[in-house]
């Protein structure tokens, strides 16, 4: 089983870069999606070329933080996926160093913990959280903060290299 050929319509592909870099991006992730499922597993992992695999990743992770930073990223499963995976490396390799350092940052501490953080929680365990790893909060702000300049600097790199993303058909 090897990679999956994607394809995406440029009609389709045009409409949602009008809507945006985050729509943009969106249009590739819900196609890989509908390969892998909602999430990744190593079964399907071949399905997905290592550029789709990281803009997937980020997409995951950019969600996940938005909406409740490193703790609520690894407690929806999601900590293996970004940080045993070279998605830092390769975040690097775009051209994201600063990000890339982000990363590495909270594979440290998600390594160093990985146990308890992976571990199930009640919702007052989970708040809890927050709290316990203190040392995720200013990462997680320094995203957030970010987030929009790390955005458009992804969905230019996967724009100049549509290629490795997606083939774009008529």
């Amino acid at each position: 089983m090897g990679t999956t050929t994607i394809e995406i319509g440029e009609k389709a592909l045009k409409d949602a870069a009008g809507n945006g870099m985050e729509s943009f991006m969106r249009i590739f992730v819900s196609k890989y999606k509908e390969v892998i499922g909602d999430n990744p597993k190593s079964e399907n992992m071949l399905l997905l070329n290592d550029s789709q695999h990281t803009l997937l990743a980020y997409m995951f992770f950019r969600d996940e933080m938005l909406e409740g930073g490193c703790c609520q990223l690894i407690q929806n499963g999601y900590g293996g996926y970004i940080f045993d995976n070279p998605f830092a490396k390769e975040m690097r390799l775009w051209g994201l160093l600063d990000f890339s350092k982000l990363l590495y940052q909270a594979k440290k501490i998600y390594d160093a913990h990985r146990g308890d953080l992976e571990k199930e929680r009640s919702d007052e365990e989970f708040m809890a959280m927050y709290e316990q790893y203190e040392e995720f909060d200013d990462l997680d702000d320094a995203f957030v903060e970010k987030e929009h300049d790390i955005t458009e600097l992804i969905a230019r790199y996967v724009d100049e290299h549509i290629e490795d993303f997606a083939k774009i058909v008529k």
